[in-house]
C-alpha cells in the first residue's frame, strides 16, 4: 500500500490514508461501529453544549471517543480472527469476547462520566 521506506510528511500521508481506509471498512462493515458513528453526530456536540468548563468538556467528549476506538481495536481483533479461520475454536471465541466486553467497558465508563458530570446539575436544579 504506498512505500515502506516513506519518512517525514509522506509517512504521515500515508499512515492517515491508511487511518482513512480503516474508518471506512469498519463503517461499511461494522453495525456497531456505524451506530457509534451516528450517535457521535449527536454525543460530540452535546458534550461541548453541556460541558461548563473545558474540564468537563474534554471529560464528556473524550469518555464518549474512547467508545468508537475500542470498537475500532475490537472490530480489528475479530477481523483477524475470522482471517485465520471461521472454524468454531475456545481461543477464537474468547478473544472475541474479551473485545467485546472491552467495548462494555468503554460503554460503561461513558456513562459513569457522563452521569458524575452532568447528575449534580440536575440535583442542583430541582
Amino acid at each position: 500500500m504506498g512505500n515502506q521506506n516513506a519518512t517525514g510528511i509522506k509517512r504521515l500521508s500515508n499512515a492517515f490514508g491508511y487511518s482513512m481506509l480503516g474508518f471506512r471498512a469498519c463503517f461499511k462493515h461494522e453495525e456497531a461501529f456505524r451506530q457509534e458513528v451516528y450517535a457521535s453526530l449527536l454525543l460530540i456536540p452535546l458534550a461541548l453544549y453541556l460541558g461548563e468548563t473545558g474540564i468537563e468538556r474534554a471529560l464528556l467528549l473524550g469518555s464518549w471517543l474512547v467508545v468508537p476506538l475500542v470498537e475500532l481495536l475490537n472490530s480489528a481483533i475479530e477481523n483477524a480472527i475470522d482471517r485465520i479461520g471461521t472454524d468454531l475454536h475456545e481461543l477464537s471465541g474468547r478473544a472475541k469476547d474479551i473485545g467485546s466486553a472491552a467495548v462494555f467497558l468503554a460503554l460503561l465508563l461513558c456513562a459513569c462520566v457522563w452521569l458524575l458530570v452532568l447528575l449534580p446539575r440536575l440535583s442542583s436544579s430541582a
